[in-house]
């Protein structure tokens, strides 16, 4: 019989582990946009360099071997939960000094490889300490408190960071302050789930018969002969084509003086509008596109998700040239491409499950996942340089061109007409 250790209630751990999995990933590629930009770093070196912090996540299939023999999921989730909430504070620490963009990115880039581990050990430890049902009856909501992480990240930390400038007048001590703040929450999370995570007997190295190389090099292969491989990695590489170069823009957008093309918000306001707002709108549309795709099927719900996908995008287009000084219309143009947003990114996670199926789909989902964190992170590199030469308004429209090639792609894809269905028996 199950000790207590070895089994506890899934409302102890599955909230928290899903909710702190979400925290450093919004800081690396959403809050440190803001905090940059409010820092007076330039468009051009925010997305250029801010870009390169997805590249944990493009590489992470090629160690998550090593995690899988190596130790427990649990030992590697505590232990690098410690290791993100150090380089949060050591980032605190560098922001009030001269050379603070240098320092901080280089501490992000260590709390990113350690956010990617501890995604790799948590996303195994959660089907490892689980049964099938109860895996299938927490996917929702651990999506959700995945979610509300990036509310707090993208939304209420950043409204605390724009209170705190306005109290100071400072905003590196701002934003020093701010990063401590959520130091000390991931201290928090990692003490909680040392003691709270349960201790499955199945938690531990796994045993191969071959060598880590040789498994590796056979799962990689069979990635990479499965059929209609080459439309799948163009469409994984370009459905995202334009969100990649957007969302790097977003926030320097709704930052930048009006007489630069912007809309002139405050930090505290772009916290609600973008941060709160557009991403409580993010998920509602990825929970209805989960519910019309389970109700029926992938293939015929897909040019309505890839419509919701790219048409919002035209809001960008008008806020730029319309730049209002309603806040509500700001709120609520941000809130439908983020809605659309979420609607249509529900096809494309569906689409990486339905071609990661197979003798290795936890591998291939995650090369699907790196391929997937690759196509953000190659446009997003230029977007801060476009959007400098060109202006806010000639880029929204070159967005809306960029979606052309993953539109094609979508109504291309094979899908079998029952995938995400209900089958009756």
């Amino acid at each position: 019989m199950a000790t207590d250790t070895n089994r506890r209630n899934p409302w102890l751990w599955v909230p928290s582990l899903y909710f702190s999995q979400g925290i450093p990933y919004v800081i690396a590629m959403t809050m440190s946009v803001i905090m940059y930009k409010r820092l007076g770093v330039s468009n051009t070196d925010i997305a250029l360099y801010t870009s390169w912090l997805y590249l944990p996540w493009v590489i992470k299939p090629l160690w998550s071997p090593f995690v899988d023999i190596t130790r427990t999921k649990r030992f590697w989730i505590v232990s690098m939960q410690f290791t993100v909430s150090a380089a949060l504070a050591l980032v605190a620490c560098a922001v009030p000094t001269s050379h603070f963009f240098v320092l901080t990115l280089g501490v992000f880039w260590i709390m990113a490889f350690a956010s990617a581990t501890h995604d790799i050990a948590a996303d195994g430890f959660y089907m490892l300490s689980m049964s099938q049902h109860e895996q299938a009856w927490w996917v929702g909501l651990r999506s959700a408190f995945y979610r509300a992480a990036m509310i707090v990240g993208s939304g209420l930390l950043v409204v605390l960071a724009g209170v705190l400038e306005n109290r100071f007048h400072r905003n590196h001590l701002a934003w020093a302050i701010t990063l401590f703040t959520t130091a000390g929450l991931f201290f928090l999370f990692s003490l909680w789930h040392a003691i709270m995570l349960p201790r499955p007997a199945n938690d531990g190295p796994v045993v191969s018969s071959g060598t880590l190389l040789s498994d590796f090099l056979t799962t990689l292969g069979s990635f990479f002969r499965k059929p209609g491989i080459g439309m799948a990695l163009a469409f994984i590489l370009l459905y995202r084509f334009d969100e990649a170069q957007l969302g790097k823009v977003i926030s320097p957008f709704l930052l930048d003086a009006r007489e630069k093309g912007g809309l002139a918000l405050s930090t505290k306001r772009l916290g609600l509008a973008y941060g709160t707002f557009g991403i409580a709108a993010l998920t509602c549309g990825g929970l209805l596109g989960g519910f019309l795709a389970a109700k029926y099927g992938l293939k015929k719900m897909l040019p309505f998700m890839v419509g919701a996908m790219y048409l919002p995008k035209l809001a960008f287009v008008c806020l730029s040239y319309a730049q209002p000084l309603n806040f509500l219309v700001i709120c609520s143009a941000v809130s439908v491409e983020q809605f659309g947003y979420g609607f249509g990114f529900t096809a494309f996670m569906l689409y990486l499950l339905y071609f990661a199926d197979g003798p290795h789909r936890t591998a291939h989902y995650a090369l699907c996942t790196g391929f997937m964190a690759l196509g953000m992170m190659i446009p997003g590199m230029w977007s801060g340089w476009l959007v400098d030469h060109i202006g806010y308004r000639h880029f929204f429209l070159w967005v809306i061109c960029a979606a052309l090639p993953g539109l094609i792609l979508a109504l291309r894809l094979p899908v079998d007409p029952n995938f995400g269905k209900k089958i009756a028996k």
